[in-house]
């Protein structure tokens, strides 16, 4: 099998540029004003997701801790409570019944799930929604599954116009980082 490095960079980097290009500019608005209104009520940012799907949350959950003063909490981050869940009920219940201790009315809960259908997830997603509190996903169009369940459920989809889980899962941080840097932007927060 003969591979070659520079058609492959090129295929990857074309791909993600033209996700980049489509990037749905209203929905990552929606997530900034979301994120604004949590930091100004003093709300709880709760984050959930599997793979690297849970390690762009886990960055995330602590740059804007960090940089917006903004409480938050990555639900993948507690190995022990997270695999006493898992052991004492079921995996696909890990994050809603985390979240059924720790949400609060008016939380927001951001979902990270490259195909959108993570059972746990949307579990989670369902445990929010029944308390009222405010459901983003970050998904893709992996496989042709246009963001799976989670587009259909929460109040705002981000859905990334790639099929590639990798393609999906840079996006994931690289828009993390524009809804913290344009909130830091808006609100005059310098760097630290």
């Amino acid at each position: 099998m003969d591979f070659e490095l520079d058609g492959f960079m090129s295929n990857y980097l074309t791909d993600l540029k033209f996700a980049l290009t489509e990037l749905d500019k209203e929905a990552i608005e929606t997530i900034i004003g979301e994120v604004e209104r949590a930091m100004d009520c003093k709300n709880t940012i709760h984050f959930i997701g599997n793979g690297g799907s849970a390690g762009t949350p886990s960055h995330s959950a602590g740059d804007w801790s960090k940089e917006l003063s903004v409480a938050t909490i990555c639900h993948t981050d507690n190995a022990s409570g997270m695999t006493a869940w898992a052991n004492d009920t079921s995996y696909e219940d890990i994050f809603a019944n985390q979240l059924n201790v720790y949400l609060k009315p008016g939380d927001l809960v951001l979902a990270y799930s490259g195909s959108g259908n993570s059972e746990n997830v949307i579990r989670g997603i369902n445990m929010a929604k029944s308390k009222s509190c405010m459901t983003i996903g970050f998904t893709g169009n992996y496989k042709g599954g246009a963001g799976g369940k989670l587009a259909e459920i929460v109040d705002c989809a981000l859905i990334f116009d790639t099929k590639s889980m990798e393609r999906i899962e840079d996006l994931q941080l690289i828009v993390n980082h524009i809804v913290k840097e344009s909130i830091k932007s808006k609100r005059g927060i310098s760097s630290c």
